[in-house]
Formats: structure tokens, sequence, C-alpha cells
């Protein structure tokens, strides 16, 4: 995309959703490497992970769509 390109309104949307997912990464990270963590459930420690894992993929498809614009 040039500097002088103007965001579509569905590409500013892709763009706040990789950010605002960014920063549920970046909790869910910190979250789990927090001792409150340690003492959950293995099934929800397990699950917790699985979430991380599904976000960080959606990222991923996110962030190749916005270097697409």
């Amino acid at each position: 995309m040039s500097n002088q390109q103007t965001l579509q309104p569905h590409q500013q949307r892709v763009i706040d959703e990789l950010a605002e997912l960014y920063g549920k990464i970046e909790s869910l990270s910190s979250f789990i490497g927090d001792s409150s963590y340690r003492i959950l459930d293995e099934i929800d420690r397990q699950l917790l992970d699985m979430q991380l894992s599904v976000m960080k993929s959606y990222s991923k498809i996110l962030h190749t769509r916005v270097s697409r614009f």
C-alpha cells in the first residue's frame, strides 16, 4: 500500500481487529506465565493453551491480509 492510499473501511476494521487481538494475546500470555494459571485444573490449562494457539494462528491470518492491502 502506498503512503498516499486511503484504507477502505473493511481494511481498517481488519487492522483494528488485529490490534485488539494482539492485546488479547499479550494478556493471555501474561496470565499463562502467572502463578494463578498453575493452580487451575489441567483441563482448564489445556483449554487456555489451545485458545492462545488459535489466537496466534488467527493473528497470522489477519497479518497476512493486512500485508496484502
